[in-house]
This record gives structure tokens, sequence and C-alpha cells, in this order.
């Protein structure tokens, strides 16, 4: 949730995507290695959020949420294993290069 980060979220204007009222996406899901972390993050930058919720002790068992300025609304949980083993690598090269093969 950083400049470093190596997360991102896309958002278009593609038919199907410009047929969806704001406010109209729930429970979108974020995962991050750090909730705590994380929901510091928005708290410093205005956004308002859930306290953390911790299900279960265990990997995955800890959430927090917060909406959007459009009213979408979104649950982060923490994966700790994401600060150890990405789901993209981090000598990922970008779609751009993968798409000059």
């Amino acid at each position: 949730m950083d400049s470093r980060s190596r997360r991102s979220i896309v958002f278009g204007s593609l038919p199907a995507q410009n047929q969806m009222p704001p406010g109209s996406m729930k429970a979108l899901q974020l995962v991050v290695s750090d909730a705590a972390a994380a929901r510091q993050k928005l708290l410093d930058r205005g956004v308002e959020a859930s306290e953390l919720s911790v299900i279960t002790e265990a990997e995955g068992g800890t959430f927090f949420g917060f909406s959007g300025p459009d009213g979408n609304s979104w649950a982060v949980q923490e994966i700790r294993a994401r600060a150890r083993k990405p789901l993209i690598p981090t000598d990922h090269v970008g779609l751009s290069e993968w798409a000059r093969r």
C-alpha cells in the first residue's frame, strides 16, 4: 500500500465495467502481509477503516474493512506468507515485457 508495493488493482472502462453503478461492488478483497500496518496507512490517509478482526490466530484469519469514496467496500485479509513468498515474484518484468515475447 505504498509506492514500493508489488500489488495492483486494475480499473477500466470496458462496457461491463461501465454498467456497474458506483458503490455496487461489495467485499472486494485485498491480501496483505501485515493487516495492522495496512490499516494504519489507510487511517493515516484519512480513510475510515474497521477495527482488526481476528477470526482465528491461524494464517489468514485476520481481517479489516473499509469503503472507497465511490461506496465500494473492501475486505483486507492478512496472509503473512505473502511477505516471504509473493504471488508475483519480485523479479517479475510486467505484462508489457511478457507481451513482447
